[in-house]
């Protein structure tokens, strides 16, 4: 049994109840914008740092010890990319350039070389480790997110080998080889779904999927290649869950740069739907109409670059579009927190949502 909860409020928004003011988490919030991050990582590799439960625990941590009392959840430090190395492909860190494949897939031929079924318990069983130690340090100050990859964005990095500016050879498969494409999404999916189960089996209390790539898909390639696995990732976790008598736990999605998708993505089971900040949240709002769903986001990340006026300015206007927040928002930035944000404005970002998001 891990210790009660001190904070349950972003649990409470997620589940549509009315809050006393809308929760605050950031993407990314355990990362290299942190000095304290920084002398860990001297170190380790980042994949060594994710594989040892008590650095990963650590680095959970920091931001929440940080700005006490700031944030209402942690998120596990982790990486997306842990599914490809549970499937048998290499994945590195490299510095100031990102995931790199040394061996990416190439031709349909290559999926053979892939572990169709991987033991994800003993493949990735650091995580879950890394999440129990987690929530029992955390000591119900806040809960505790889990996440993975989302099929689609997964898959992109394995055939590209990195990261992408036009994704021309992960679209070549879907265009030349849809089959085989379809069966590595199937292969991602199933593996993601019994992947997060684990997770909330660890201490999980939520868990978001990140579809990062979303938006380099047209809506019928969406449709196609992201949605369906994106639906059957919700069903499989909440189906695996209830059958093993445990009560579902809120799931978010965060397809970004999918906007055009918004309205049936309120309809895709998942609890939460995370926005970028390419879309008005009052036009948001509006295509969600009755509510279907809980809104996440979407303040635009390089925003805390602009100094402490706009910081507060969009924040407010931020929070006042989302209908003041007090039921229906979770607030967030519309994409992760990037390397070179000053902590002290991420500290006056966290003091405004928390004053203008008890006003309303």
């Amino acid at each position: 049994m891990y210790p009660s909860m001190k904070n349950d409020l972003i649990l409470r928004a997620a589940r549509g109840e009315t809050v006393e003011r809308p929760p605050v988490w950031i993407m990314r919030q355990a990362g290299r914008y942190l000095p304290e991050y920084h002398k860990l990582r001297s170190k380790q590799s980042f994949f060594e740092m994710c594989q040892t439960p008590e650095t990963s625990c650590e680095l959970t941590l920091q931001p929440i010890k940080r700005f006490d009392g700031l944030l209402d959840a942690g998120i596990i430090f982790s990486d997306i990319l842990v599914i490809p190395q549970a499937l048998g492909m290499q994945v590195v860190m490299l510095e100031q350039k990102g995931p790199h494949f040394p061996e990416p897939l190439v031709t349909p031929e290559d999926l053979e070389k892939l572990e169709k079924v991987p033991n994800i318990p003993a493949k990735l069983g650091y995580v879950m480790d890394a999440i129990s130690l987690t929530r029992e340090n955390l000591d119900g100050k806040v809960p505790l997110l889990g996440f993975s990859g989302a099929p689609w964005t997964i898959m992109a990095y394995m055939i590209e080998g990195g990261g992408s500016k036009a994704f021309t050879k992960a679209k070549t498969w879907l265009f030349r080889y849809p089959e085989a494409s379809h069966r590595l999404l199937t292969m991602v999916t199933d593996a993601t779904i019994v992947y997060l189960t684990q997770q909330v089996y660890a201490g999980a209390q939520m868990l978001q999927i990140f579809d990062s790539w979303a938006g380099e898909l047209s809506p019928q390639d969406f449709f196609e290649f992201s949605y369906p696995y994106l639906v059957k990732i919700c069903e499989g976790v909440k189906k695996e869950l209830k059958k093993s008598k445990r009560t579902p736990v809120p799931m978010i999605v965060f397809p970004k740069g999918a906007w055009y998708a918004l309205d049936k993505l309120c309809d895709s089971g998942y609890d939460v739907i995370g926005l970028d900040w390419t879309i008005d949240p009052r036009e948001a709002v509006r295509i969600r109409g009755e509510r279907r769903v809980i809104f996440q986001g979407n303040l635009d990340p390089n925003i805390l670059y602009g100094g402490r006026e706009i910081i507060e300015s969009r924040t407010k206007e931020m929070i006042e579009a989302f209908n003041g927040g007090k039921q229906g928002y979770i607030i967030n930035l519309g994409h992760g927190i990037t390397p070179g944000v000053n902590p002290d404005d991420v500290r006056f970002f966290l003091e405004q949502c928390h004053k203008y998001g008890s006003q309303n």
